[in-house]
């Protein structure tokens, strides 16, 4: 029912192996009866950056990933799950306006009634074919006139080495105003400094995208329903915010003047 991290799988795998039983994670949603994707975790994905990768859809379903435009997105790029095929549902019994929100036509559908199920879940198709589940699109936050998937970051940050969770939160600075916030779980006690975070992620993002301060935390704070509990995530530190630091080198005057 929630986000599988697939190194949670490593200690099975490490055990039995990954032949017999075969191990499927299924993303799946109420509205679409109720299985949407299936996908084989193998002992290799024990070992990785821990993103959920969910498969690809089932032989009597269909995946588009929509940009805010309603248009399909290319493969790599983040869009909205919309969910076709035969087991979208009617709607919600009882609350028609909530249907017409969420069950949407369905422009490919195979019968003149086919609905889309809007999920505001976010993913992203990969080269091959796999998909990958970046979280809801309840997290997407607007910053300078830029619209950020913090998912999007999130996942980002779990793959560089050592870091076995991530979540990140717009904090507001009375001084500098609101600014992003990456908190990290480590798997070890290895030394992990904010700036080498911030170089990590600023490789695979935009700078928009890139948090200002990287906060460690032994685990991600989680309300009674398992969602992520932002409101309990700590304030940063002075020592959490990413600066080059005494020891390292400044490159030109303008880095000195700074």
């Amino acid at each position: 029912g929630e986000v599988l991290d697939p190194r949670s799988l490593k200690g099975w795998i490490d055990s039995h192996g990954d032949k017999q039983p075969d191990l499927i994670n299924m993303y799946g949603i109420t509205e679409t009866t109720v299985h949407v994707t299936h996908r084989r975790m193998l002992a290799k994905d024990t070992n990785g950056s821990g993103r959920s990768l969910i498969g690809v859809p089932l032989a009597d379903m269909r995946i588009d990933l929509l940009g805010s435009d309603g248009q399909l997105v290319t493969p790599g790029e983040v869009g909205e799950i919309f969910v076709g095929g035969e087991g979208v549902s009617a709607g919600y019994l009882g609350r028609p306006e909530l249907t017409a929100d969420r069950f949407l036509p369905d422009p490919h559908g195979e019968h003149p009634d086919a609905r889309l199920y809007r999920s505001g879940d976010l993913g992203r198709r990969m080269q091959d074919g796999d998909l990958e589940y970046l979280g809801r699109v309840d997290d997407q936050i607007k910053l300078r006139g830029f619209r950020i998937e913090l998912g999007e970051i999130e996942a980002a940050l779990c793959k560089a080495a050592d870091v076995r969770d991530a979540v990140v939160a717009l904090r507001d600075d009375s001084i500098k105003g609101p600014r992003l916030i990456a908190y990290f779980v480590q798997d070890n006690n290895k030394p992990l400094d904010a700036w080498s975070l911030r170089d990590h992620v600023a490789q695979r993002l935009p700078e928009y995208m890139v948090p200002a301060a990287y906060v460690r935390i032994s685990h991600v704070p989680r309300t009674i329903n398992d969602k992520v509990d932002r409101a309990a995530l700590p304030p940063p530190t002075t020592a959490d915010y990413a600066s080059a630091g005494a020891g390292a080198a400044l490159r030109d005057d303008l880095e000195r003047a700074v």
